[in-house]
């Protein structure tokens, strides 16, 4: 079956088995920061913003997503420079092996984009979703909660 996916504000026209998730086409389509993993929906590592919305996308089935606009990390950085989150999460140290990483910075984009005050109990509860054996996450809520102050403050 064919699919047309915009991934990364590019248009994807896929050709896709009935049961084919969309980790798998992206992973097929070269797009490597989405972490196959669990293949449960449960540690985070195949994150995407589906529709402005993280989902696991071992989850997915590609066909569902026909129509939809998908974000992965390669499409964050803009003219060679990274994405904010990703230059804050690169001065808190939070990227250990940097497996759950791609799924942690989706996760942080669209929290941020909620544009709300919030706690680091509100973000730790956001990011919880995403399963770190390095880091015990507070390097991570460090460098998110300095770009929800920043956004406080219009900078």
């Amino acid at each position: 079956m064919k699919v047309n996916i915009k991934i990364n504000n590019e248009i994807y026209s896929i050709e896709c088995e009935p049961g084919e998730t969309l980790l798998e086409v992206l992973r097929r389509l070269g797009f490597k920061s989405v972490k196959k993993a669990c293949e449960t929906g449960n540690c985070g590592a195949c994150t995407v913003l589906l529709n402005g919305n993280p989902v696991p996308s071992c989850i997915v089935l590609a066909a569902s997503a026909n129509g939809s606009e998908v974000l992965t990390v390669e499409g964050l950085a803009k003219d060679g420079r990274l994405h904010r989150v990703q230059e804050a999460f690169v001065r808190h140290g939070a990227p250990q092996c940097g497996f759950c990483t791609p799924g942690m910075v989706l996760t942080a984009v669209w929290l941020l984009e909620q544009r709300r005050k919030l706690d680091r109990r509100e973000i730790r509860q956001a990011i919880s979703g995403n399963i770190c054996r390095c880091s015990g996450y507070v390097k991570f809520v460090d460098a998110i909660m300095e770009l929800v102050e920043c956004y406080e403050t219009g900078n």
